[in-house]
């Protein structure tokens, strides 16, 4: 009432409208002196009608990490270091450790006789493996030897620790959900008195235990897979016959999904991976899907165009598809790309779209 009085001139019709306006701005001031500010002048911004994301399409090519990574084992120990990783750090993102807004990406390296010594945190994290044979993750008791393109799973809470045992550099992509649980203000961590966890369960024991048709009677009850190390050796033959049966996607390929084998959903509650294969010439159909996704090429090379941005990629080359941007991969030749993103998040909280 007294904004209407006060936009009319003596005469009751409507008085220039800079008066309303700097009666406005005065009233902004004053709320803003009490942490208070209007919904309608950003209702723009913050309900947008469609996803906005600050990460860019990006891809690391390996010729260049594997230097600078061989280059750290000479600066620093895994020891000291706790975990040696380089970040792939999103170009759009400096300095916020995030290759996705919800997904932290690095290379981490381990030198024949180290040990990066034991320890957890809430923030669940998944190796995938580059480069190197013999290399070892201990997690929960067990201890699993690591070869390239395994995908190995740290939960939440979960103790672990790395040790090299061979007579060659181990590298690996790590990727971490701890931006996200960052956002939530939730992040806990420890360290352990001893470098290394006690190992009670042979290598492989998970895999055989839960990955092969039966499981021990009601022995797991948590929300994640009880399988450490989905092997390479193990999984590549399953997307090779569906490619030879002609069983490919015409966006993502001949691929399959990282299943938890007690509930059959995504391996982590806050994260899901993929691997999937492409016959040569492969030309794909255009994806978009609000969960931005991190890419390691395992075998062969192509190109991914994302919003008419060329991102080539060859063997052991990580690169980042923003959520919500379009996508399409082609191949030269037949190509193997490792995939993960924060869709079992999004679909577990009612936001995941595709399109």
């Amino acid at each position: 009432m007294a904004v209407a009085t006060a936009n009319k001139a003596s005469n009751g019709k409507p008085g220039p409208k800079h008066n309303i306006e700097a009666m406005r701005q005065a009233f902004y001031d004053r709320i803003a002196k009490k942490d208070m500010a209007p919904l309608w002048k950003v209702m723009k911004s913050v309900v947008t009608k469609e996803p906005v994301t600050r990460c860019q399409p990006h891809v690391w090519h390996y010729s260049d990490v594997k230097s600078l990574v061989l280059e750290s084992g000479g600066l620093i120990t895994a020891e000291e270091a706790e975990r040696r990783v380089l970040i792939l750090e999103n170009p759009a993102m400096r300095g916020e450790s995030k290759a996705t807004n919800t997904l932290f990406a690095g290379i981490q390296m381990i030198m024949p006789g180290e040990v990066a010594p034991a320890h957890r945190h809430v923030s669940s994290a998944i190796r995938f493996v580059l480069d190197g044979k013999g290399a070892y993750t201990a997690v929960e008791g067990e201890k699993s030897i690591m070869s390239r393109g395994d995908f190995v799973i740290t939960a939440n809470w979960a103790p672990h620790d790395h040790g090299n045992t061979s007579d060659q550099p181990m590298l690996w992509l790590d990727v971490l959900d701890f931006p996200a649980v960052n956002f939530y203000e939730t992040s806990f961590a420890e360290q352990f008195d001893e470098p290394t966890q006690v190992t009670t369960r042979e290598n492989g024991d998970s895999l055989n235990l839960y990955g092969s048709g039966v499981l021990p009677d009601g022995s797991w009850g948590r929300n994640y897979t009880p399988v450490i190390n989905y092997t390479y050796e193990r999984t590549r033959p399953i997307v090779a016959r569906m490619l030879a049966a002609g069983e490919i996607d015409k966006r993502h390929g001949a691929r399959v999904h990282y299943a938890n084998p007690v509930t059959g959903g995504p391996v982590l509650p806050t994260m899901g991976a993929w691997l999937a294969m492409f016959p040569k010439g492969f030309k794909g159909e255009p994806y978009r899907a609000t969960d931005g996704t991190i890419f390691v090429c395992v075998e062969g090379e192509g190109t991914t165009n994302v919003d008419g941005k060329d991102l080539d990629w060859g063997p052991n080359d990580v690169f980042v598809v923003p959520p919500w941007k379009r996508y399409a991969h082609k191949t030269a030749k037949q190509a193997v790309l490792f995939s993960i993103s924060d869709r079992p998040a999004q679909k577990a909280l009612g936001i995941w779209r595709e399109g």
